[in-house]
């Protein structure tokens, strides 16, 4: 109880709408309350209990007050809620029918569309469009290389990784906006879903937009009595080529076990190339060492880049507010 008004009746995700609490409380109290800080409106007609304004479950509910029946949670937001983390919670995704008042602003993104109903869904008690609808729009209008994280783990989440891969195709071949599609596809059939962090799949994904062959991913090495001896981050086993990535939090403080694993690597004949957070940034130092690494085996690419980058196309959202997603 706050000065008279009981949070508890801002419901499980901490969010009540302005006209809701006057009638509870009296609009009197409900001034008082936001004066004083008490409650907070992180924007206008929505009350938030302040201590949950970083909690994606009380913006999204937040959002979904202003939005009405009609609003359902949608791209970088409604993946987040599925479990995709590569996908930013915030800010706010809400897709409406066309013609609803709601408008974007300030942590709030607004679209429009239509046929929503056949992939509403629940999550804690809130509508979300169905992962693969909303793996589908981003494949197709987000920024490509978090758009391809996402595919990722879609697909590492799926109990059945190439029965939700034909329906992601099946999905995009059946899109009315033939915009981004060929992108999309040409990520959709490299895709693993066995990457073990987003900065793998931007990796991956810089690699082969680069234009070299899609390497193996968390490939085993084995010995002669099949047990496992390394497991390689991007690998070409038959030309024994690594690229194995150095992430600040898995790597921290192995300096001298990875340094063993290389001196190992290179001694069973392996080529071993090092990328950090720099070559998320800017990849073409690795793609020149790595094309080094191919000629040094026989292998000449004619490499075609931007194979997975497509054409530009107006972004959804994700990765747009941050920029690259190496600077996170």
């Amino acid at each position: 109880m706050v000065e008279g008004m009981d949070l508890s009746a801002f419901g499980r995700h901490g969010a009540l709408p302005r006209p809701r609490a006057a009638a509870l409380f009296g609009e009197h109290q409900v001034r008082r309350a936001l004066e004083s800080g008490l409650v907070t409106a992180v924007w206008a007609g929505v009350l938030v209990d302040p201590a949950r304004t970083a909690d994606p479950l009380t913006l999204s509910s937040a959002a979904l007050h202003l939005a009405g029946l009609d609003g359902v949670l949608t791209g970088p937001t409604a993946a987040y809620l599925h479990g995709c983390t590569a996908a930013e919670a915030t800010p706010i995704h809400v897709v409406v029918p066309y013609g609803h008042w709601l408008r974007s602003q300030p942590g709030l993104v607004v679209h429009n569309g239509r046929d929503v109903d056949a992939d509403r869904m629940r999550i804690s008690e809130l509508p979300v469009l169905g992962l693969e609808r909303v793996v589908s729009d981003l494949l197709c209008s987000a920024s490509p290389p978090e758009a391809f994280a996402v595919l990722d783990q879609c697909l590492a989440l799926a109990s059945n990784a190439e029965a939700t891969r034909k329906r992601l195709d099946e999905r995009l071949a059946c899109r009315v906006d033939p915009r981004g599609v060929r992108r999309a596809a040409a990520m959709l059939a490299v895709a693993t879903g066995r990457v073990r962090s987003p900065a793998e799949s931007w990796m991956f994904w810089h690699l082969v937009d680069q234009g070299f062959p899609p390497p193996e991913v968390n490939w085993w090495l084995r010995g002669p009595d099949g047990a496992g001896v390394f497991e390689l981050d991007l690998a070409w086993p038959e030309l024994r080529i690594v690229v194995e990535y150095d992430g600040w939090a898995a790597h921290a403080g192995r300096e001298g076990h990875d340094a063993a694993r290389q001196r190992e690597l290179e001694r069973r004949g392996w080529v071993v190339l090092r990328a950090r957070a720099e070559d998320l940034r800017e990849p073409r130092d690795l793609a020149v060492r790595l094309d080094a690494a191919f000629r040094s085996r026989g292998v000449a690419l004619r490499r075609a880049t931007g194979g997975l980058r497509g054409r530009r196309h107006r972004e959804s959202g994700l990765g747009r507010r941050r920029g690259n997603p190496a600077t996170r």
